[in-house]
């Protein structure tokens, strides 16, 4: 019995010591806690300020800013915390309409009237002075500060990217945004999200009624700091983007230049181009559009990596170097032409030249015949079982040099390209029931192939190297640690021996430096040997594009360069041109005054009916 009474004291006891302790906690919380959730006698709430770092910078190879950042400031509300207030006045000194504060309260309001979001975007800063000093007559406002993008000229945009506020399919993606927040779109600001946009920090304030300020919270045990992103040098040589836009001005193409001996672009132009600036602001939206309305020049439309032509003539050197490989044909085999190739229904013209060629006098001839009969020979090999699997061996080859599929850039809108398979023509003419003759236009670069300016830019680096390429990257290198992406150090190496590669840039050597009937004299250059060849693309919707490749020196190249020059017909008469001043450019620095008559008609040179003016609204 003594020992039942004894239980019952200590439950007892161990209840009224529970008891006590809920009672000391609460008392705790009541007394403690809460008072560092206000001032004295204020009613004063916390406010968590995100601090967003500065975006990276990007650098061109020779260290000049071609992107930095702006301050600029987000209007932000609480709808929970505002009271009365002058609409009236607060709609006049923030120069917006009653309808629009109306509009973005309730939407505010909507999201979550707790929680802070965005209600004036990227006021000025002169704005955000005048406003600073009269907030605290808007309870549940305050500013946010925030960077805007700032270019340095008004060059590169499809290069660059630009940013832009998130939406809510992002956010799912990725639960690091949140409404407000800003990602790149397109170009370097897309590829390298990651490193440029840096990591946000917070900063928590305690604020009264009036929204004013009254110190850091805890002196500022609670904060944390904004990291800066990661700044970017990239491969491009900023003066020569310039340049090759100037050229490009009125005209619809694209160039491509390439440092053969790191895959390191050094100008990407796509034209027609736009101001970066203008999808910078407020007023983002508003020029997008504009930019976006223009459904004939496409000013958007990034030619250089999305764009499919057949590569025409500048092919050629491709078929040969298979030929020379797959040992169908011997540089001294020599195939006459009578203006063209003609075999039973099949004719494939071609322009008047000497005959009968080799091999190096067909490519600095650009010799339709010469190649016709040896892509025939390619195809007709004994070597293989049937046609098929001849042409199956030769588009092998044509993967090695990176065509039919993404080249693997940092563009992640980079297009495949075309080159067809055997089963292709199996399911249009019916399994063993085409032939050489079939296909046969595939041996100048037309029919069913389609290539992109990269690919052929990077073709002609191929070249260039005697046989392998690095896959063509805008970035050099990465933050502090100068990083970049072990593929792009990597080298893809092309099943051709070198020695075939040596004849093919002796034709392309002939082409523009050799003597009557080379195709690309007006690419030459006085001590420096370019090594090109001219190409005409056919165009089914109007005339043809004058394309050329080039790369030069002829020893140790220091820049691979591909030209489209949309319906401006043989490529000798604009391409070209434009290709030998851009290679001029970048290895001289400027253009010979006995060139300089080039360069003003490339430049006044308006091949466009007319060009969409969409001029910046601030």
């Amino acid at each position: 019995m003594k020992d039942i009474y004894t239980n019952r004291k200590y439950i007892i006891i161990t209840a009224i010591i529970i008891v006590a302790l809920v009672i000391i906690v609460r008392l705790f919380i009541i007394q403690v806690v809460k008072d560092t959730y206000r001032m004295s006698a204020d009613n004063n709430v916390l406010r968590y300020v995100t601090q967003y770092p500065a975006r990276g910078l990007i650098y061109d190879r020779n260290m000049k800013i071609m992107v930095s950042n702006q301050a600029a400031y987000d209007l932000m509300v609480v709808p929970a915390q505002t009271g009365n207030m002058d609409t009236a006045l607060f709609c006049s000194e923030l120069g917006i309409s009653r309808d629009f504060f109306n509009e973005r309260i309730r939407a505010a309001r909507n999201y979550n009237r707790r929680s802070p979001s965005v209600f004036l975007k990227q006021i000025s800063a002169e704005t955000y002075a005048k406003f600073q000093e009269k907030i605290f007559m808007y309870p549940g406002f305050y500013v946010q500060p925030r960077t805007l993008r700032k270019y340095s000229r008004t060059v590169a945009a499809h290069l660059l990217g630009y940013i832009s506020e998130v939406d809510e399919t992002q956010i799912k993606k990725d639960p690091y945004y949140k409404m407000g927040d800003y990602i790149g779109k397109l170009g370097i600001e897309e590829a390298y999200e990651k490193e440029l946009r840096g990591t946000r920090g917070v900063k928590i304030f305690m604020v009264d009624v009036f929204s004013r300020v009254k110190g850091s919270y805890a002196d500022g045990a609670f904060d944390t700091l904004a990291v800066h992103g990661s700044d970017i040098i990239s491969g491009v040589d900023y003066d020569l983007q310039e340049y090759g836009e100037m050229l490009m001005r009125n005209k619809t193409g694209s160039i491509v230049a390439i440092e053969p001996a790191t895959g390191e672009i050094l100008a990407l132009v796509s034209s027609p181009s736009y101001d970066p600036s203008l999808l910078v602001g407020r007023v983002r939206s508003e020029n997008y559009s504009n930019l976006q309305s223009d459904t004939v020049l496409k000013p958007l439309f990034n030619r250089a990596f999305m764009a499919s032509y057949p590569p025409g003539s500048t092919f050629k050197p491709i078929n040969g170097l298979i030929a020379l490989q797959e040992k169908v044909i011997v540089p001294s085999t020599l195939f006459g032409c009578s203006n063209g190739y003609h075999a039973g229904p099949i004719s494939v013209g071609c322009h008047s030249h000497s005959s009968p060629l080799n091999l190096t006098g067909a490519v600095a001839n650009s010799c339709n015949s010469y190649f016709c009969q040896a892509y025939r020979r390619i195809l007709e090999n004994p070597e293989y079982g049937s046609i098929a699997e001849a042409f199956d061996k030769w588009k092998t080859y044509l993967t090695e040099f990176g065509f039919g599929k993404k080249l693997g850039s940092e563009f992640p809108n980079e297009l495949n390209g075309v080159i067809p398979s055997s089963a292709y023509f199996d399911r249009y003419y019916g399994q063993g029931r085409w032939k050489a003759l079939t296909v046969i236009s595939l041996a100048i670069g037309q029919g069913e192939i389609g290539t992109t300016p990269l690919q052929m830019a990077n073709m002609t680096a191929a070249i260039a190297n005697r046989g392998y390429y690095y896959i063509p990257h805008i970035v050099k290198s990465i933050g502090e640690e100068k990083k970049i992406e072990p593929r792009f150090t990597e080298k893809h190496v092309i099943n051709i021996d070198s020695a075939n590669f040596e004849q093919i840039i002796m034709g392309m050597d002939e082409a523009v430096n050799g003597g009557a009937g080379s195709t690309a004299r007006v690419a030459a250059l006085s001590d420096i040997i370019v090594c090109g060849k001219t190409g005409t693309a056919e165009n089914p919707f109007g005339k043809d594009h004058s394309v050329f490749i080039a790369f030069a020196p002829k020893d140790k190249p220091k820049i691979a360069i591909a030209v489209y020059v949309e319906n401006a017909g043989f490529g000798a008469t604009y391409a070209a041109p434009v290709a030998s001043l851009m290679i001029e450019k970048y290895l001289r620095g400027d253009v010979n005054l006995s060139r300089k008559w080039l360069e003003e008609r490339m430049l006044n040179l308006n091949l466009n009916d007319s060009i969409p003016k969409v001029e910046a609204q601030h």
